[in-house]
């Protein structure tokens, strides 16, 4: 992309502001990003970086973030990526994990990995992007300073199934896990980005996520950065998201389906529309088909917006778009038949198996069920990590291996459906069933019925434990306008609601939660294993 496009901006990051008040930023050229990845490569070999070396990477999204990344995988070190906003403790026990070689940081995480002791056996290599306090090692003023301004580095030719990067899960349903990635998954996914959505070099892409943003230059779009915390996308600014598209004529943009909810709304209180926009992408949990509709209706026609379905170990699964939801599959959705993620992308192949919680080691046929039936998700494709660093038991739980196919098949961790037009249908999380005397609940098809209420923000069906049987309860997150309203009225709605579906008859116990505990990666995903802890202490 340098050679193609060289003048032309890669990245473009706010950096506060200026005189006036208004967002200002700075920004690389493709040419630029190639000779400053080239330097600190240079320079982070001089640092004692080398091919293969696990290097923790903990630089929040701008210019050295991006410069940074492409320069470990020039010189083949292994990049290590975890959201800082999944704790403390986790951050630890991933980093323990992992056990890095080298720590690439801002102060505020190398501070922490002094005090905390993070991964003390293994780090021998520290680099502070910033100004370096009382720990050791080197700063990247000095890595760049080191290393002569415009001498080429020469990448490594790496073969298909070496390690190029682990990249850690957002913990959702259990402790995060390092997701391995080698070189040709990362390919496989930039090809399958690439057609999937046609996008071209030129184009402008507003990038609200860190990792997502990476995918930018590489696909030869210019990745623009906006003034938020990539942490919290629900509590973004919308002036912000909205100015960037205006101010930099944005075509392609990701976002969390929180950050899509908040936009949407602020488009239609303010009236305001987003002609530039040829496409947006929304994953990472659920987006309810009013959100989806809100944020459509900013748009010029032919533009939609797309939500994939996949996970840090595969991605993207599946792919439809708001046309289709919003001509047809939503009013199924509201019926209670799960939300639809669209057809399996090409190359992909998708199975739904029968639903259990032990391993399955090898994989055969007649796991297979039948076009409808609700089963786990389990997928085979070249973009599909095969396992978790140093984790054999999550791997081994998360893995069915096709001897005949030469390959393997990823669990999801899901529970779904395909239809009679070979279409994939997300009913939510197999550890999220509730399992009652009636028979299973998926949390998705239930949820779907009561969120159709117009004071509702959300539902979050959780199985609560009570003489000696499982009980569904139902927990409501309201809108904000309703926070008056009488929950006893409504609570009353919401039971008329689902007494007329048959999945929905016996969830009788609703209770309301003032904001329902989310991921810190979307703050999209519901954490319903706290929820039900919670439900359980309200209902004693």
């Amino acid at each position: 992309m340098a050679v193609l496009q060289p003048s032309r901006p890669a990245v473009i990051c706010a950096c506060g502001r200026d005189a006036q008040g208004a967002v200002a930023y700075e920004q690389l050229s493709f040419g630029e990003l190639e000779d400053d990845s080239n330097r600190l490569a240079n320079g982070l070999v001089y640092a004692g970086i080398g091919r293969g070396m696990r290097t923790a990477l903990m630089v929040p999204p701008g210019l050295d973030f991006f410069a940074l990344t492409f320069a470990l995988f020039k010189l083949g070190a292994v990049p290590v990526l975890i959201d800082p906003g999944i704790g403390i403790g986790n951050l630890g026990a991933c980093l323990a994990r992992a056990r890095p070689a080298a720590f690439i940081a801002i102060p505020k995480a190398h501070a922490a990995r002094v005090l905390l002791g993070w991964a003390r056996q293994s780090i021998s290599i520290n680099v502070t992007v910033g100004a370096k306090w009382f720990w050791g090692g080197d700063t990247l003023r000095n890595v760049r300073a080191r290393a002569p301004c415009g001498k080429s580095f020469t990448a490594i030719e790496p073969s298909p199934d070496e390690m190029a990067a682990i990249l850690f899960t957002s913990g959702g349903t259990g402790a995060p896990k390092g997701a391995v990635y080698t070189h040709e998954m990362f390919g496989a996914q930039v090809a399958q980005i690439r057609s999937l959505y046609g996008i071209e070099p030129g184009e402008m892409d507003l990038a609200t996520f860190p990792l997502f943003a990476l995918f930018g230059p590489a696909l030869g779009m210019t990745a623009v950065v906006p003034e938020m915390d990539p942490t919290r996308p629900a509590n973004v600014d919308p002036s912000n998201i909205v100015g960037a598209i205006e101010k930099f004529g944005i075509t392609n943009m990701f976002g969390s389906p929180a950050l899509i909810d908040r936009i949407g709304r602020h488009g239609s209180d303010h009236g305001v529309k987003l002609p530039t926009l040829r496409r947006a992408i929304s994953s990472g949990a659920p987006m309810p088909a009013k959100v989806l509709a809100r944020f459509a209706a900013m748009l010029d026609p032919g533009a939609q917006v797309f939500t994939p379905y996949g996970a840090t170990e595969c991605l993207p699964v599946a792919s439809i778009g708001s046309e289709e939801i919003l001509g047809e599959t939503r009013h199924r959705t509201d019926a209670g038949a799960g939300v639809c993620v669209g057809r399996p992308v090409p190359g992909l192949t998708a199975r739904i198996i029968r639903i259990t919680d032990e391993p399955i080691a090898n994989w055969d046929d007649a796991f297979g069920l039948p076009d409808g039936e609700i089963g786990e998700i389990a997928v085979r494709a070249r973009h599909a990590s095969a396992r978790y660093f140093d984790h054999p038991s999550a791997t081994t739980l998360a893995k069915i291996q096709d001897p005949a196919g030469s390959g393997f098949y990823h669990r999801m961790g899901d529970v779904g459906y395909i239809d009679e037009h070979g279409r994939l249908w997300f009913c939510g999380r197999k550890a999220h069933r509730v399992v009652t005397r009636q028979g299973t609940r998926f949390t998705i098809p239930c949820e779907a019925v009561f969120n159709t209420h117009p004071k509702v923000f959300r539902t979050a069906l959780a199985g609560v434990k009570r003489n000696g049987e499982m009980q569904p309860v139902l927990c409501v997150e309201l809108e904000s306008a309703a926070a008056n309203e009488s929950q006893e009225t409504i609570r009353a709605e919401l039971r008329a609601l689902g007494s007329k579906h048959e999945h929905t008859r016996d969830i009788e116990t609703i209770l309301f939660h003032p904001a329902f505990p989310v991921d810190v990666r979307h703050n999209a995903k519901i954490f319903r294993e706290k929820l039900a802890l919670w439900a359980g202490k309200r209902l004693q």
